[in-house]
């Protein structure tokens, strides 16, 4: 049992006194589960759920609660705790994102938006709207889809560049394969909604696409280059 450990070795006295940083990932999850079960105390069910996940915080984000709760010691209600942490957690990570924020390169520009999109198990599309300092103005998600596709609305996407007075704008979406490989249509969609944009003096300035860790643009390919 935990309560029997000395005290600096808990997992919620050495966050107090430690700082989140001095804990194992499984310490975290453990002070979220609170208790284990009648063989493992709350660090040790900990572990075998990021076994569950091979270690991967990010797959575990992505799991359906049936699937969190097959580990023995984490019934729904725990899950929920887990989801809601990993849920804050994204959030966390999106208010990085500030209309004063500039985007100047594809790194820049994934690594906003990688977050969000990476750990999903369905496709999803975002625009980015920038001004004419590449300075963010606002960002929104277009279209859901399934696992395999999330149709590009480019009347929509012309159609909220011009409402929102953007000079350009950046677009994403992730492929739950974990490829980032553009297919024939992400090529066709891409030319597309450039020409669209284009009529309105409005430029597509990147396509990006996440798969898992990695990210593809369309910008360093040399099909919408960054405007210098």
């Amino acid at each position: 049992m935990i309560k029997e450990w000395s005290e600096e070795d808990r997992p919620r006295e050495k966050l107090k006194g430690k700082g989140g940083g001095a804990l194992t990932t499984s310490e975290l999850i453990a002070i979220l589960l609170r208790t284990g079960n009648n063989g493992a105390n709350a660090v040790e069910v900990a572990s075998q759920l990021l076994e569950l996940g091979d270690g991967s915080l990010r797959r575990i984000a992505s799991f359906p609660i049936e699937h969190i709760t097959s580990v023995a010691g984490i019934g729904e209600t725990k899950a929920i705790v887990l989801m809601a942490a990993f849920e804050l957690g994204k959030r966390f990570m999106e208010e990085s994102v500030r209309e004063e924020a500039a985007i100047y390169n594809s790194i820049g520009a994934a690594s906003l938006m990688r977050p969000v999109l990476a750990p999903l198990d369905h496709e999803e599309c975002w625009v980015i709207y920038l001004n004419r300092a590449n300075r963010i103005i606002a960002r929104e998600c277009i279209s859901k889809g399934g696992t395999s596709t999330a149709a590009i609305d480019i009347k929509r996407v012309v159609k909220k560049s011009v409402e929102r007075l953007a000079s350009g704008i950046i677009l994403f979406h992730n492929h739950p394969s974990g490829s980032c490989k553009p297919s024939n249509v992400d090529c066709r969609y891409t030319a597309s909604l450039k020409d669209a944009l284009k009529l309105l003096e409005i430029d597509l300035i990147d396509h990006i696409i996440v798969g898992g860790g990695e990210f593809y643009s369309f910008s360093d390919s040399g099909s919408t280059p960054w405007p210098s």
